[in-house]
């Protein structure tokens, strides 16, 4: 888990975690929980139930998912949806995406951080990078498909300073009816960030053609290095 996924996560949690009562234990499903190098879960209240689920087993994994496109809870029993670092290695991400709506309440969030460039690593594939309208492209589909979503914000966040993956992170509502639940946005204390969306906020803020892979191939050069470390090709 590279540090800016942490970073992210973190502020997520400090943005959107008071808006759930605390009459009522929230429930938060983790997708790609298997901790190969770090991982979320510490970053989340510690009243919240906390589940987490792979393709396969290891450490952070309470269930084994049997097929990768069908979650093992009922509809509307989720509170919160977290996949960090995971999307990029589902072959058909938008059926995973579908999943998680069924199963949010109406209230229900669901956060995605995947990255937007970065080297090739193979777990066990690897086959998409997320671009800014990749969040407004998913709740097209939402809506294709019955589903009354709405993308509350999405942005590119820049790189750690020792170079690797620029994450697209985007937070969905299940229900825009909901909309109005909650009143603060990570990118309400963010500043390093590229092609921001806020939901009723007209085009993109810090508008930037520029792919952050242009940003200079020494850091990508360490931190291939560094990822190296960790993992072995397949």
């Amino acid at each position: 888990m590279h540090p800016t996924a942490l970073e992210n996560c973190k502020r997520f949690f400090a943005a959107y975690a008071d808006a759930f009562p605390t009459e009522h234990r929230v429930k938060i499903v983790e997708i790609g929980s298997q901790d190969v190098n770090g991982s979320i879960r510490p970053l989340a209240p510690p009243a919240f139930e906390y589940v987490g689920v792979d393709f396969v087993d290891g450490n952070g994994v309470d269930v084994v998912l049997t097929d990768p496109y069908t979650l093992p809870f009922v509809d509307q029993s989720i509170d919160i949806v977290l996949s960090s670092s995971c999307f990029e290695h589902s072959e058909m991400f938008w059926l995973l995406f579908s999943e998680i709506m069924r199963i949010l309440k109406p209230k229900g969030l669901f956060y995605l951080n995947a990255p937007s460039n970065g080297i090739f690593h193979r777990h066990p594939v690897d086959c998409w990078r997320f671009y800014p309208d990749s969040g407004a492209a998913l709740v097209s589909w939402a809506k294709r498909n019955g589903m009354n979503a709405l993308l509350l914000e999405s942005f590119i966040s820049a790189p750690s300073d020792d170079g690797g993956f620029s994450d697209f992170v985007s937070v969905f509502l299940r229900d825009e009816n909901h909309v109005n639940d909650f009143g603060r946005r990570i990118l309400d204390g963010k500043t390093d960030f590229s092609n921001g969306r806020l939901h009723a906020v007209d085009g993109f803020l810090n508008y930037s053609i520029a792919n952050q892979n242009q940003s200079g191939r020494k850091r990508e050069r360490k931190w291939i290095e560094k990822f190296n470390q960790f993992r072995k090709p397949r």
